[in-house]
Protein backbone atom coordinates (compact mmCIF):
# COMPACT_ATOMS: atom_id res chain seq x y z
CA UNK A 1 0.00 0.00 0.00
CA UNK A 2 1.49 3.23 -1.32
CA UNK A 3 1.71 6.17 1.20
CA UNK A 4 -1.61 8.24 0.31
CA UNK A 5 -3.37 5.26 0.82
CA UNK A 6 -2.26 4.30 4.29
CA UNK A 7 -2.99 7.89 5.33
CA UNK A 8 -6.42 7.98 3.63
CA UNK A 9 -7.04 4.75 5.50
CA UNK A 10 -6.26 6.50 9.09
CA UNK A 11 -7.96 9.71 8.13
CA UNK A 12 -11.23 7.33 7.79
CA UNK A 13 -10.50 4.85 10.95
CA UNK A 14 -9.62 8.22 12.58
CA UNK A 15 -12.67 9.88 11.58
CA UNK A 16 -15.33 6.53 12.25
CA UNK A 17 -13.75 6.55 15.30
CA UNK A 18 -14.14 9.99 16.60
CA UNK A 19 -17.77 9.99 15.16
CA UNK A 20 -18.77 6.93 17.49
CA UNK A 21 -16.94 8.61 20.49
CA UNK A 22 -18.77 11.78 19.79
CA UNK A 23 -21.83 9.66 19.76
CA UNK A 24 -21.47 7.99 22.64
CA UNK A 25 -20.49 11.06 24.59
CA UNK A 26 -23.55 12.52 23.43
CA UNK A 27 -26.02 9.50 24.71
CA UNK A 28 -24.34 9.68 27.72
CA UNK A 29 -25.19 13.39 28.05
CA UNK A 30 -28.87 12.80 27.92
CA UNK A 31 -30.90 12.86 31.07
CA UNK A 32 -32.45 9.22 31.85
CA UNK A 33 -33.86 7.34 34.95
CA UNK A 34 -30.20 5.21 34.65
CA UNK A 35 -28.55 8.86 35.77
CA UNK A 36 -27.17 8.76 38.60
CA UNK A 37 -27.44 11.29 41.47
CA UNK A 38 -24.69 13.31 43.04
CA UNK A 39 -23.70 15.67 46.04
CA UNK A 40 -24.03 17.93 43.08
CA UNK A 41 -26.40 17.24 40.53
CA UNK A 42 -27.77 14.66 38.49
CA UNK A 43 -26.01 13.04 35.40
CA UNK A 44 -24.66 15.98 33.32
CA UNK A 45 -26.76 18.33 35.21
CA UNK A 46 -24.62 20.12 37.85
CA UNK A 47 -25.67 22.70 40.62
CA UNK A 48 -24.40 26.14 39.25
CA UNK A 49 -25.81 25.31 36.02
CA UNK A 50 -28.44 28.42 34.35
CA UNK A 51 -31.53 26.63 33.21
CA UNK A 52 -30.06 26.96 29.40
CA UNK A 53 -27.16 25.27 30.69
CA UNK A 54 -28.64 22.67 32.16
CA UNK A 55 -31.48 21.85 29.57
CA UNK A 56 -28.72 21.84 27.02
CA UNK A 57 -26.28 19.06 29.26
CA UNK A 58 -30.01 17.61 30.17
CA UNK A 59 -30.45 16.77 26.25
CA UNK A 60 -34.08 18.15 26.81
CA UNK A 61 -36.61 21.05 27.45
CA UNK A 62 -36.88 22.23 31.59
CA UNK A 63 -40.67 23.07 31.50
CA UNK A 64 -42.26 24.37 35.25
CA UNK A 65 -42.84 27.43 37.00
CA UNK A 66 -42.34 31.18 35.86
CA UNK A 67 -38.89 31.93 36.50
CA UNK A 68 -38.36 34.80 39.43
CA UNK A 69 -35.84 35.87 41.25
CA UNK A 70 -36.14 34.35 43.98
CA UNK A 71 -36.81 30.25 44.47
CA UNK A 72 -38.68 28.07 41.73
CA UNK A 73 -38.94 24.94 39.94
CA UNK A 74 -38.36 23.30 36.43
CA UNK A 75 -38.33 19.77 35.46
CA UNK A 76 -37.33 17.92 32.29
CA UNK A 77 -40.49 18.32 29.58
CA UNK A 78 -40.69 14.38 28.85
CA UNK A 79 -38.54 11.90 31.39
CA UNK A 80 -37.47 11.19 33.68
CA UNK A 81 -40.58 11.86 35.30
CA UNK A 82 -40.41 12.95 38.92
CA UNK A 83 -37.10 14.93 38.70
CA UNK A 84 -37.30 18.37 39.76
CA UNK A 85 -34.38 21.26 39.40
CA UNK A 86 -34.88 23.90 42.09
CA UNK A 87 -33.61 27.51 40.75
CA UNK A 88 -32.20 30.42 42.44
CA UNK A 89 -30.54 33.37 41.52
CA UNK A 90 -30.73 32.29 38.14
CA UNK A 91 -28.93 28.94 38.72
CA UNK A 92 -29.81 25.13 39.31
CA UNK A 93 -29.22 25.03 43.39
CA UNK A 94 -30.79 21.54 44.30
CA UNK A 95 -32.27 18.37 42.66
CA UNK A 96 -34.92 16.95 43.75
CA UNK A 97 -36.31 12.97 43.48
CA UNK A 98 -39.57 11.88 44.28
CA UNK A 99 -41.65 9.12 43.43
CA UNK A 100 -39.12 7.99 41.13
CA UNK A 101 -37.68 4.31 42.20
CA UNK A 102 -34.99 3.94 39.20
CA UNK A 103 -32.69 7.17 39.82
CA UNK A 104 -30.16 6.23 42.34
CA UNK A 105 -27.19 8.41 43.81
CA UNK A 106 -24.02 6.97 42.66
CA UNK A 107 -23.81 4.63 45.61
CA UNK A 108 -26.91 3.12 44.69
CA UNK A 109 -29.14 4.74 47.15
CA UNK A 110 -32.85 4.94 45.92
CA UNK A 111 -36.60 5.31 47.18
CA UNK A 112 -37.69 2.73 48.88
CA UNK A 113 -34.55 1.84 50.64
CA UNK A 114 -34.14 1.27 53.98
CA UNK A 115 -32.76 3.73 56.58
CA UNK A 116 -29.99 0.95 57.66
CA UNK A 117 -28.94 0.41 53.67
CA UNK A 118 -28.24 4.42 53.82
CA UNK A 119 -26.30 3.89 56.87
CA UNK A 120 -24.36 1.56 55.15
CA UNK A 121 -23.91 2.89 52.00
CA UNK A 122 -22.47 6.33 53.53
CA UNK A 123 -20.85 4.66 57.02
CA UNK A 124 -20.24 7.64 59.39
CA UNK A 125 -21.84 9.82 57.21
CA UNK A 126 -25.17 10.51 58.22
CA UNK A 127 -26.82 13.13 60.51
CA UNK A 128 -30.27 11.79 61.32
CA UNK A 129 -32.69 14.60 62.36
CA UNK A 130 -36.66 14.26 62.95
CA UNK A 131 -39.04 14.45 59.97
CA UNK A 132 -40.98 18.34 60.29
CA UNK A 133 -44.12 16.55 59.49
CA UNK A 134 -44.30 13.15 58.89
CA UNK A 135 -44.26 11.19 62.21
CA UNK A 136 -41.65 8.58 62.93
CA UNK A 137 -40.27 9.83 60.12
CA UNK A 138 -35.98 11.02 59.61
CA UNK A 139 -34.08 13.38 57.57
CA UNK A 140 -30.73 11.10 56.89
CA UNK A 141 -28.13 13.83 55.64
CA UNK A 142 -25.33 12.66 54.38
CA UNK A 143 -22.26 14.98 54.85
CA UNK A 144 -19.03 14.72 52.55
CA UNK A 145 -15.30 14.38 54.18
CA UNK A 146 -13.70 15.78 51.13
CA UNK A 147 -13.27 19.62 51.60
CA UNK A 148 -13.89 20.60 48.47
CA UNK A 149 -17.61 19.38 48.82
CA UNK A 150 -18.34 20.99 52.38
CA UNK A 151 -21.02 22.87 50.34
CA UNK A 152 -22.94 20.26 49.29
CA UNK A 153 -25.67 17.55 51.09
CA UNK A 154 -27.76 14.41 49.77
CA UNK A 155 -30.89 14.32 52.01
CA UNK A 156 -32.85 11.42 52.38
CA UNK A 157 -36.43 11.75 53.62
CA UNK A 158 -38.24 8.87 55.26
CA UNK A 159 -41.28 7.62 56.70
CA UNK A 160 -39.48 6.09 59.90
CA UNK A 161 -38.56 2.64 57.96
CA UNK A 162 -37.65 3.42 54.37
CA UNK A 163 -36.88 6.16 52.05
CA UNK A 164 -39.71 8.16 50.36
CA UNK A 165 -37.77 10.96 48.53
CA UNK A 166 -34.10 12.48 48.19
CA UNK A 167 -32.20 15.25 46.93
CA UNK A 168 -28.97 16.25 46.30
CA UNK A 169 -27.44 20.35 46.00
CA UNK A 170 -25.65 23.67 48.06
CA UNK A 171 -26.38 24.58 50.91
CA UNK A 172 -28.59 25.86 52.26
CA UNK A 173 -31.23 25.37 49.93
CA UNK A 174 -30.53 21.58 49.94
CA UNK A 175 -31.85 21.49 53.61
CA UNK A 176 -34.97 24.04 53.09
CA UNK A 177 -38.00 21.37 53.87
CA UNK A 178 -40.60 23.05 52.45
CA UNK A 179 -38.88 23.88 48.96
CA UNK A 180 -39.16 27.42 47.80
CA UNK A 181 -42.06 27.94 49.62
Amino acid sequence: MNSKAKLLTLGIVTLAVSYVTVGTVIAQAKLTNKSKLSINGVGSVQVGMTVYQAAKAAGTRLVGDAPNNSCYYVKPQNKPKNLLFMVTEGRISRVDVRQNTQITTLKGAKIGDTEARIKSLYPGQIQVTPHKYVEGGHYLTFIPKDRADQNYRVVFETDGKRVTQFRSGKLPEVEYVEGCS
